[in-house]
């Protein structure tokens, strides 16, 4: 029950109605007009408020990860890990931190239903005494390409046609098929867990990238992190998501809110996975190859800590739709790798941000530090706070800013230059860990071999003959059974498919602003 009804029930006065500017109007739903059944005047300032607001309501939605919900809790340190960083939100164990989660699909837009095959976004806020610190991640561990000039293109073949303006199968598995180092991805996206997961409170969070721990000694070390579910991982069928689109599609929207009124506060618990620079180096895998995941058997999780959620929006709009996340926003301890795609998104979130909230977004309320904030930039549009007062925007000698050095190892910096060239070549190493994936993740799990079969033939039997059959050949290269498996199943379908689709009626009759004697 919002706020304001709490008062009315316990008898208390009701909030008066006022225009933005403070004036307080008595009929707010009439018009001032010249005479009864006359035209409006212009002079009705809250009429014409009214509509310029109504015109401006609605923001840029995000181009992917549009629609998702989330919600407000804690963090808290369980492991001590200060041997590998420096960051202050892990300082000691029993440290608490809070924060904002926010959980989303992909390539869906605003009004999308939530059981849509697609990967889910699992990205954190934490507002640290140290500063805003962001993990952004996926409910997968790897991701569909390795190189960042593939992504903008990627995400076009996975939104709608530029003519129809519809979903298309064919540009779909087009692209995929012509890049076949994305076949781990739509592996564990096309399992009935990796593609459709139970609402957002039965899903893992995962970075696919590689960042970089940094020490109080100015050592460094990779990692990997991974938030698991404390209430489980589920998933449902491509039957069971299909059903729930139609009856409820906001479901995970739902069960998430739901699930926080009535106090039943979901969890996650956070694990790294850590190696020292040398052990990087001679790793059998490119460790900034998002294609790739890092067996746990060759670098074991260590728990971190956990987060609880337990506070709901109290309007979505300001606190989930405004919140701005970006892996570039770090604190000391943390740093950016030499992940080329991850480099590149340092840059391109908060240029998304900008462009939808504005530049001074990180001064919204969900965006805002909790420390006092001092730099050589000003001003801009929508600048709400202080300006930073009579500070000087330069490197003042008479009024200087203090400044903290973090100096970190450099020794083994240089090589991974040399790995991060022709990250696009395909070789058998591609495809190994695919075939494990059908093999002993899928193979050990009854039925999930046969439901992988069928998902994938429900989907790729909607794309033209040349891309099913240039997409078998990728299938195969992970195993031969798979392949042949997803060729009938396919085929089958397609047959199917054909029987049922709409007939052309469109013979060819000229443009409407063709020339006539064209």
């Amino acid at each position: 029950m919002m706020e304001e009804a709490k008062k009315l029930v316990q008898g208390e006065s009701a909030p008066v109605y006022r225009t933005s500017t403070g004036c307080p109007i008595y009929n707010p739903l009439a018009s001032a007009r010249i005479g009864e059944g006359g035209p409006v005047l212009l002079q009705d300032f809250h009429l014409i408020d009214l509509y310029q607001k109504f015109d401006r309501e609605r923001i840029p939605e995000r181009v992917v990860h549009a629609k998702g919900s989330g919600a407000f809790g804690t963090f808290e340190v369980t492991n001590d890990i200060t041997k590998y960083t420096k960051l202050n939100m892990f300082s000691k164990v029993g440290k608490k931190t809070p924060m904002l989660a926010r959980f989303s699909q992909v390539s869906g837009e605003q009004g999308f239903p939530d059981m849509y095959r697609d990967p889910r976004g699992f990205a954190l806020k934490f507002y640290t005494e140290d500063g805003i610190f962001d993990m952004v991640g996926n409910n997968t561990p790897t991701f569909f390409l390795r190189d960042p000039a593939k992504f903008p293109v990627f995400i076009h073949s996975q939104k709608r046609d530029p003519q129809s303006s519809l979903r298309d199968n064919t540009v779909y598995w087009d692209y995929l098929s012509q890049n076949s180092e994305s076949i781990h991805q739509v592996m564990i996206l096309f399992s009935d867990l990796g593609g459709t997961p139970y609402g957002y409170r039965f899903m893992d969070g995962f970075s696919s990238h590689t960042y970089k721990f940094v020490n109080d000694k100015g050592e460094f070390y990779y990692c990997k992190w991974h938030f698991l579910s404390d209430q489980g991982t589920k998933g449902m069928t491509n039957e069971e998501a299909t059903e729930t689109n139609g009856t409820n599609p906001d479901f995970a929207r739902q069960d998430l809110f739901d699930a926080i009124e009535r106090g039943d506060y979901p969890s996650w618990t956070l694990y790294v996975q850590v190696m020292t620079p040398e052990e990087a180096e001679k790793y059998r895998y490119n460790i900034f190859d998002l294609t790739k995941v890092i067996p746990h058997a060759d670098v074991p999780m260590q728990e971190v800590g956990r987060f609880t959620l337990n506070q709901n929006p109290k309007n979505f709009f300001t606190d989930i739709e405004q919140a701005a996340f970006s892996p570039s926003h770090m604190l000391p301890g943390m740093d950016i790798s030499p992940d080329p795609v991850l480099q590149v998104r340092t840059f391109s979130y908060p240029d998304t941000h900008r462009h939808r909230l504005g530049a001074n977004f990180e001064q919204i309320p969900v965006n805002k530090p909790r420390c006092p904030v001092f730099n050589y930039s000003r001003d801009g549009p929508m600048n709400v706070t202080d300006n930073q007062g009579s500070m000087p925007n330069y490197p003042s000698s008479l009024q200087p800013l203090a400044k903290e050095y973090h100096e970190p190892n450099e020794k083994h910096e240089k090589w991974v230059g040399q790995v991060t060239y022709h990250m696009d070549e395909i070789t058998d190493v591609d495809f190994e860990q695919p075939r494990a994936f059908w093999e002993r993740v899928l193979g050990k799990q009854p039925g999930q071999q046969d439901n992988f079969v069928k998902n994938v033939a429900s989907h790729l039997s909607k794309a033209v003959p040349v891309v099913r059959q240039r997409q078998y050949k990728v299938f195969t290269r992970v195993h031969p059974e798979l392949g042949s498996r997803i060729q009938e199943a396919t085929e089958k379908e397609a047959e199917k498919v054909a029987k049922t689709q709409n007939k052309g009626v469109n013979q060819g009759n000229k443009h409407m602003f063709e020339p006539a004697n064209k």
